[in-house]
């Protein structure tokens, strides 16, 4: 399946770009978002004409997502947990408690923007969280979990 992409998609490409791609991954997730659109000649000339102005777009998201690392990164969160005698959880820290955490200290955050490529976190300690706000934009946070009186 050929699409014409009307924003820049993480590992596929920038905005204007005919691309082929699995009619379910084009179905079901590029064009009911928006991100996409079928690749007609009639679709290729309006995407040409509005070329520009997408652009724009996208350079205003990725302005406010500048914006919006420069507060995030380097951030510090603490986050109180059950844990045993030996610093293992009860539980885990995930990335809805640490987003929660955030919006606790007015760092606004999406539980999806938070990436923890080792899983979540099942012991007491300090833990550097990446954070993904924008294809082009990451920060950094340090996530500390402490035993709850």
């Amino acid at each position: 399946m050929n699409v014409i992409l009307l924003e820049s998609v993480e590992n596929l490409g920038g905005i204007g770009d005919l691309v082929k791609v699995k009619p379910g991954y084009g179905r079901n997730f590029l064009l009911p978002q928006g991100k996409a659109a079928l690749a007609t000649p009639e679709n290729m000339k309006a995407i040409e004409a509005r070329r520009a102005e997408l652009e724009k777009a996208a350079a205003e998201e990725l302005a406010k997502a500048q914006a919006r690392a420069k507060t995030v990164d380097g951030v510090e969160v603490v986050i109180p947990a059950n844990a045993g005698s030996e610093g293992k959880l009860f539980g885990s820290v995930g990335p809805i408690d640490i987003a929660e955490a955030l919006a606790g200290i007015q760092v606004e955050v999406e539980r999806s923007e938070v990436r923890m490529p080792d899983g979540p976190i099942h012991e007491l300690g300090e833990f550097a969280i990446g954070v993904h706000l924008h294809s082009e934009v990451d920060a950094e946070i340090t996530v500390r979990v402490v035993a709850a009186e």
